[in-house]
């Protein structure tokens, strides 16, 4: 792997990971068998960086605790610092095509008469409930009308009025307040990986293929941008077959090319009695679901966790939330930018650097980084049904790992990364129905075990909602 600079591993990455293997019920002695390799860092006040390398590692050390409780010895784990951080902005460079935009055009940060909000509206029907609040056309406000518009209001009331419309929205709060605040409290109080078991009957894998080891193993995706998918999209990595669902009425262009790579992408329409049946039936004959519906959300559609364990006892059951799962945000509406802002990452940022606006971390670290621990709780539950014959549910949340990273300081300046060169990616060619892509290079090193796609990247509703 390239590594600018000397092959130091960073302190605050090795102690972020072992906090994470701790979390995962993972051997501390496991943690020997990783090299976090080298130098530089992503710009930004917090430590950014060290959690793209520790996040990623971690998952490559669940990999290995997988192949360790097959029969297959511990191999060495090695994560590339730089390219671990540039995955979490992007891993696909097309090629004589421009992949959509990620951000709606009035989405963003806006001045309110007592701070700062965060409007999140990338999808359509979380548009129309912000801007139903700020009595603005759906369809055709421009971003100076809304502007406008958020300036005459608190920030806390509209913050209260979006949320309670529907909507998607978060009021900058300092790391202090946010302390105090119920919800910061309560994710407090909350373990970075929570975990159930159950009783499996004895289930136990068949013959794992070292070079492969997750071949033959069913996943079902029930997630939507960007933590889910970046956890799935690792799991295909190593062989699984992943299927995605995704309701009809839902897109998400400016991120499928990046994050369906490796898998098939169907959908169901869980409103109707005939789909319900059919989840339950790929439920009944998966290895594992990843899903980031808000709590109850699936216990409203029959399908909740006493379900999923008498459908399948052996389920691997992961699950993901932004605010955390218990307090008065337990069900919000969430995502990264917006976790950012309401836990004072983003008001932090402003303070350090000097800023007049808000100053968020320079990638959305907290979605990747959740994702790469989705992933590593997805194999850790594959690796107790190995060794124990159980199933097991896992519960993560964006608020839990901004958390973390808010715990573990930064320690000094480090130099800015080497510019981006045609050898920091793969050799090969990713033809996509968008146009042809190439990859990143895998920012992990698994002895013996290649990170590798077998189908390109797909658009939703382009497959079948079937097991091959």
């Amino acid at each position: 792997m390239s590594q600018p600079g000397p092959s130091v591993a960073s302190p605050v990455a090795s102690r972020m990971l072992a906090e994470i293997w701790r979390a995962l019920d993972g051997a501390p002695a496991a943690l020997s068998s990783v090299r976090l390799a080298g130098s530089g860092a992503l710009p930004s006040v917090f430590a950014t960086s060290d959690l793209a390398q520790a996040s990623v590692a971690a998952a490559g050390l669940a990999v290995a605790g997988l192949l360790e409780a097959s029969g297959h010895g511990l191999p060495v784990v090695e994560c590339d610092r730089r390219l671990a951080s540039m995955w979490f902005s992007s891993s696909l460079r097309a090629q004589g095509w421009t992949p959509p935009a990620l951000w709606d055009s009035v989405a963003g940060d806006y001045r309110t008469v007592d701070g700062w909000i965060r409007l999140h509206t990338n999808a359509p029907h979380h548009r129309a409930a912000a801007l139903q609040v700020l009595e603005l056309d759906a369809q055709n406000a421009s971003r100076e009308e809304v502007g406008r518009a958020v300036a005459r209001w608190n920030g806390g009331e509209l913050e209260t009025a979006i949320v309670g419309n529907k909507g998607c929205a978060a009021e900058m709060r300092s790391r202090e307040q946010w302390a105090r605040h119920p919800q910061g409290m309560a994710v407090a109080a909350e373990p970075l990986v929570a975990r159930e078991s159950f009783d499996a009957a004895g289930t136990r894998r068949a013959v794992l293929d070292p070079a492969r080891p997750l071949a033959g193993i069913r996943v079902l995706d029930l997630t939507r941008v960007l933590a889910g998918p970046t956890a799935t999209r690792f799991l295909a990595g190593l062989g699984a077959d992943v299927l995605r669902i995704d309701p009809v009425w839902w897109d998400e262009p400016g991120v499928v090319p990046e994050m369906t790579l490796g898998k098939r992408c169907a959908h169901l329409d869980l409103s109707a009695a005939q789909d319900r049946r059919q989840l339950e039936r790929l439920l009944a004959q998966a290895d594992v679901l990843v899903q980031g519906y808000r709590p109850q959300a699936l216990e409203h559609l029959g399908l909740g966790a006493a379900r999923r364990r008498a459908l399948n006892p052996a389920l691997v059951d992961v699950a993901l939330d932004a605010y955390g799962w218990s307090g008065p945000w337990a069900g919000r509406r969430g995502f990264d930018s917006l976790v950012q802002m309401s836990s004072g990452i983003a008001d932090a940022g402003m303070q350090l650097l000097g800023k007049d606006k808000p100053g968020p971390l320079p990638v959305q670290a907290l979605d990747h980084a959740t994702g790469y621990l989705l992933a590593a709780a997805a194999l850790r539950g594959l690796t107790r049904r190995e060794q124990a014959g159980e199933g097991s549910a896992y519960r993560l949340s964006l608020a839990r790992t901004a958390q973390l990273l808010a715990a573990h300081p930064a320690q000094g300046i480090e130099p800015d990364f080497a510019a981006e060169t045609p050898d920091d990616l793969g050799a090969a060619q990713e033809d996509t129905v968008w146009g042809p892509a190439r990859r990143l290079r895998a920012p992990l090193q698994i002895a013996s075990v290649p990170l590798r796609w077998d189908l390109p990247a797909s658009p939703l509703r382009s497959a079948s909602a079937q097991w091959r």
